[in-house]
C-alpha cells in the first residue's frame, strides 16, 4: 500500500475526535519525534530484556518507582501485574497459567472498584473475589471501602488486592494501602487514564501501591498499542519474564538485569503475556511520549485549550454550552453540550460527514462532553458547523 493517505488507500473514512484518546478511535495523534524514534527503533536489531532493563530505568525515575515495564497498553499490564501477583519467581506457575486451580490465585476487587476492565486480570488465571459495599456508588449510603471489609476476605489463597483509580475513588486508597502493607500483600492500581496531571505518575507509588498500571497511547502521546507497568521490582521481573520471548538455551541466555536468576530454579518457558510482546518500536517510542509528556507545561498546553473552547463555544451561540476548566475536570477542560436526547445527537454526529465523536460518559444526564485532548486544531471549525447543524435539528 502505497501513498500519502493509508486510510484513504483502504477506504477507511477520517474522523473528528472531540471524544478524548479512546482506544476504540485510535487513542492519542503522536507527535512527529514520537514517530521519528519509532522509525529510527525499526532499522535495528537489540536484545529486547536489554530494552526493557533501559526503559525500567526511565520509567522507575519518572514514577519513583523500583522498575517499571512497557507493555502493549494497561489491559496488557494488568494481566501481567495479576500474573506476576501469583507466580512471583515460581517458574512452574509461570508455566502453568491461566490454569491456576493447583495454587493461590485469588484477587480481591471491592465493589467500588469493579469495571469491565478488571476481565484483564481474570485472564491470569486469577479468581477475582468481591469484597465490600457500593453504598457510595449506588447513591445508597456514604460509606466507602472499610479496612475491615478487605481484612474479612484474607485469606491463604489471596495474592493481591485491586484498586481503580479515579476521582471518586481515591479517597479510599490510603484504607487499601494500610491493610494490604500490614498483611503482605501486593496492592494493583488501575491508574491507566489518569494521567494529566504529570503528577499522577508518581502518586500511586507514593501512596503505597505496589503495582500501577498506567497507558501510554492516551494522555502520554504515545503508541496506541503501548501502556506501562510500574512499582516494585520482584513483581515487574516476575511481569516481565512472562512477557519476553523465552525459546531460549539455557546455557546461553544471560537474563535481564531486572532478573535475580538465583531466584528462578529454572529458566521458563513462554509465559501468559507473550502474546502481549512489547516490540522495540513501541518500546521507544513510549519512552520518547513519556519524556515529552514530562517536559510539557501543562498550565500553557491547558489555557491553549481553553481558548480553542472558548472559540467553539462562542460559535454555539444560543444553544446550552458550558465551559468545565481543568482546575475542576482534573485533566483538561471540556464543553459540556445539555441535549434532550444525547444518544439520537451523538448517533447522528457519528453518520456525518466528517464523522464527529463526542464523549457520550455523561449521556445518561442529557450531556453530551466535547474533550479536546486529541482534537486536531484544523478540525476545530468543521466540528463547530457540524455542531451547530447537528444541535439545530434537535
Amino acid at each position: 500500500m502505497t501513498g500519502s493517505d493509508p486510510y484513504a488507500a483502504l477506504g477507511v473514512r477520517r474522523r473528528i475526535n472531540a471524544a478524548g484518546a479512546l482506544t476504540r478511535l485510535g487513542g492519542a495523534v503522536m507527535a512527529p519525534e514520537v514517530v521519528e524514534a519509532m522509525a529510527a527503533a525499526s532499522r535495528a536489531s537489540v536484545d529486547i530484556g536489554e530494552l526493557q532493563d533501559a526503559a525500567s530505568r526511565r520509567i522507575a525515575q519518572a514514577t519513583g518507582a523500583e522498575a517499571g515495564m512497557v507493555t502493549t497498553g494497561a489491559a496488557a499490564a494488568l494481566t501481567l501485574a495479576a500474573a506476576a501477583s501469583i507466580a512471583r519467581w515460581d517458574v512452574a506457575k509461570m508455566a502453568a497459567l491461566p490454569h491456576a486451580d493447583a495454587f493461590p490465585r485469588d484477587i480481591l476487587v471491592p465493589r467500588t472498584q469493579r469495571t469491565g476492565y478488571a476481565h484483564a486480570l481474570a485472564a491470569s488465571g486469577a479468581r477475582l473475589v468481591d469484597i465490600g459495599h457500593n453504598d457510595r456508588g449506588t447513591g445508597a449510603g456514604v460509606r466507602g471501602l472499610e479496612a475491615w471489609e478487605i481484612e474479612t476476605a484474607l485469606s491463604p489463597s489471596v495474592v493481591a488486592v485491586f484498586f481503580s483509580a479515579n476521582a471518586t475513588s481515591l479517597a479510599d486508597l490510603p484504607t487499601a494501602v494500610s491493610v494490604c502493607k500490614a498483611h503482605g500483600i501486593p496492592l494493583i492500581v488501575d491508574a491507566a487514564a489518569q494521567l494529566p496531571p504529570k503528577e499522577n505518575l508518581r502518586r500511586f507509588i507514593a501512596m503505597g501501591a505496589d503495582l500501577v498500571a498506567f497507558s501510554g497511547g492516551k494522555a502520554l502521546g504515545g503508541p496506541q498499542a503501548s501502556g506501562f507497568l510500574t512499582g516494585r521490582r520482584d513483581l515487574i521481573a516476575s511481569a516481565l519474564l512472562q512477557q519476553l520471548d523465552m525459546d531460549v538455551a539455557p546455557d546461553t541466555w544471560t537474563p535481564p538485569k531486572l532478573v535475580d536468576r538465583a531466584n528462578l530454579r529454572g529458566v521458563p518457558h513462554h509465559g501468559i503475556g507473550r502474546g502481549f510482546k512489547a516490540g522495540k518500536e513501541e518500546i521507544v517510542g513510549l519512552l520518547t511520549a513519556l519524556d515529552r509528556f514530562l517536559e510539557a507545561d501543562d498550565a500553557a498546553a491547558n489555557a491553549a485549550l481553553q481558548t480553542r473552547l472558548e472559540a467553539i463555544a462562542a460559535s454555539l451561540n444560543g444553544f446550552d454550552v458550558a465551559l468545565v476548566p481543568a482546575a475542576k475536570t482534573g485533566r483538561v477542560p471540556v464543553l459540556e453540550i445539555a441535549v434532550r436526547d444525547a444518544l439520537t445527537i451523538s448517533a447522528r454526529l457519528q453518520k456525518g460527514d466528517p464523522p464527529v465523536h463526542l464523549s457520550e460518559r455523561h449521556a445518561a444526564r442529557g450531556v453530551l462532553t466535547l474533550d479536546p485532548q486529541v482534537l486536531l486544531p484544523e478540525h476545530d471549525a468543521p466540528l463547530a458547523a457540524a455542531l451547530r447543524a447537528g444541535l439545530q435539528s434537535v
